[in-house]
């Protein structure tokens, strides 16, 4: 991993956190890419199926997750209600868009 830079996104906690969910979830993906490799059964289809279901289930944690972080700690760093209001709307914005 780089270094982290300093930010009012995210704080330096939140990156961590978030560093280490998709470091798992490319360990799983990884994994996924050996089993696919390895497939010679369609059971073998199946396990591969379950851990794709996962590893996208881990991603979607980890979108909420920033989501999440960044609203914390884009209110909690906004000067006034405005700021505040306005910070709102672009992360509504963005989950409407991503979500």
């Amino acid at each position: 991993m780089s270094d982290m830079v300093e930010s009012t996104a995210l704080s330096a906690l939140q990156k961590k956190d978030l560093l280490h969910r998709l470091a798992r979830i490319e360990g799983q993906l990884r994994g996924v890419q050996k089993l696919i490799a390895q497939a010679a059964t369609p059971s073998d289809c199946d396990a591969v199926a379950q851990q794709m279901a996962a590893a996208r289930k881990a991603l979607d944690r980890s979108f909420v997750q920033l989501l999440t972080s960044t609203m914390q700690t884009q209110s909690a760093n906004a000067r006034d209600l405005a700021e505040a209001q306005a910070s709102a709307s672009k992360l509504a914005a963005m989950l409407d868009k991503f979500a």
